[in-house]
C-alpha cells in the first residue's frame, strides 16, 4: 500500500523552486540503516522529510559501532539515534578524533538493560534487585546453560557488555546473544504462552512495553567510570560492576561538513526530536502491525504534519 503524502510534499518542493532550499547540494545524503525497528523507520521518515524538500537520500546498511567513524570521515551523513548506553562510547571517540557533533537531541529518554516481562515476578518474587535474580538463577536455565540462568542479550554488534558484568558480579547466568531484535521479541513472544520466566535485553522507547509490561533488572546503580575503572562500582576488582544508565540520552549525530553542504537539511535536522510514545509508534509499525519500513515511515508521516511539518522552514 502506498500512501500519500502530496500535499505537504507538494507544498515544499514549492517553497524549494522559490530558492529557499537552493544552496543544498545535489549529492545524496547518504543515512545509515541498523538492526533494529525504530531506527530503521526514523531514518526512512527523516529521509522522505529530506527527499519532500528536494534532497536526494540513499540508505546504507551500516554497523552500528562502526557507523560514528563512517560519519566522521563523511562516508555517511548522519546518524539519527546516538543511544548513551549502547553506542556513547563510540561516539564520543569519534568526537574526539574530530569531523562529527551532536546536531541535536530527541526528547525521549533512554534506557538499556536488562528486563523481563511481568510473568517473570512470579517465579523469582524478588525481582527487580539484581541478587535476588542471581538467587533465582536455576529458573532460568536451559538445557544450553546447565544449572546456570540463561540471558538473552542484543546482538553483538551492539556491545553491551553483558558477559562483562555477569563476570564482576559473579553471577550464575549465561549470555546468550540474539541475532537481531525481532529474536528477542520472538523470545517474549514464546515465553507469553506459558508464563515462562525469562530475562531478556531490552531498551525504551519500543513498542515491546506497551506490549508486554515488564520492568527492568535494577543492577548496582551507574556511576561514571564504572565502565572504565575497577576502583569505581562495588567490585574494586573489576570493571562493568554496574547497571547502565536508567536515564540515557538519545542524540543526533551528523557530519562536520553537512552544515555547509546541505544547509535546508542540516536546518531540519537540527530542530528533529522525538518523543518516547513517537518512537515506539515507528517501531510500532514494522513489529505488531508488519508494515514494510519505507510503508511505516510514510504512514507516520501522513499520520503527524502537525510534529515534522514545522520542522522543514
Amino acid at each position: 500500500m502506498k500512501l500519500n503524502i502530496a500535499l505537504p510534499v507538494a507544498a515544499m518542493v514549492a517553497i524549494s523552486a522559490n530558492g529557499a532550499f537552493a544552496a543544498d547540494s545535489d549529492d545524496p545524503i547518504v543515512i545509515p540503516i541498523h538492526n533494529w525497528s525504530s531506527q530503521i523507520v526514523m531514518s526512512h521518515v527523516v529521509g522522505q522529510i529530506f527527499e519532500s524538500m528536494g534532497s536526494h537520500v540513499e540508505y546504507v546498511t551500516t554497523d552500528s559501532q562502526a557507523v560514528y567513524e563512517s560519519v566522521r570521515l563523511g562516508d555517511v551523513t548522519l546518524e539519527l539515534e546516538v543511544w548513551e548506553g549502547a553506542f556513547g562510547a563510540s561516539f564520543d571517540a569519534a568526537v574526539e578524533k574530530g569531523g562529527i557533533h551532536a546536531a541535536g537531541e530527541h526528547n525521549a529518554v533512554t534506557r538499556e538493560d536488562w528486563w523481563y516481562p511481568a510473568w517473570t515476578k512470579e517465579s523469582c518474587p524478588g525481582l527487580p534487585d539484581w541478587e535476588a535474580l542471581n538467587a533465582c538463577a536455576a529458573v532460568f536455565a536451559t538445557p544450553e546453560t546447565g544449572d546456570k540462568g540463561r540471558f538473552l542479550g542484543g546482538p553483538v554488534d551492539w556491545l553491551k557488555h553483558d558477559q562483562e558484568r555477569v563476570d564482576a558480579l559473579e553471577m550464575d547466568f549465561v549470555v546468550v546473544n540474539a541475532g537481531s531484535a525481532a529474536a528477542l521479541w520472538a523470545e517474549i513472544g514464546a515465553a507469553e504462552k506459558d508464563k515462562k520466566p525469562v530475562v531478556v535485553f531490552n531498551w525504551t522507547p519500543n513498542f515491546a512495553e506497551a506490549v508486554w509490561p515488564g520492568e527492568f533488572v535494577e543492577f548496582p546503580t551507574w556511576v561514571a567510570g564504572c565502565d572504565e575503572d575497577p576502583s569505581v562500582g562495588p567490585n574494586p576488582d573489576a570493571t562493568y560492576d554496574c547497571g547502565n544508565p536508567a536515564t540515557g540520552y538519545l542524540k543526533i549525530a551528523a557530519w562536520d561538513g553537512m552544515k555547509e553542504k546541505w544547509p535546508a537539511a542540516y536546518e531540519t535536522l537540527s530542530q528533529i526530536s522525538f518523543t518516547n510514545p513517537q518512537i515506539a509508534e515507528m517501531a510500532k509499525l514494522v513489529d505488531v502491525d508488519e508494515m514494510e519500513p519505507e510503508e511505516a515511515a510514510a504512514a507516520w508521516l501522513e499520520a503527524n504534519p502537525d510534529i515534522w511539518e514545522g520542522w522543514t522552514g
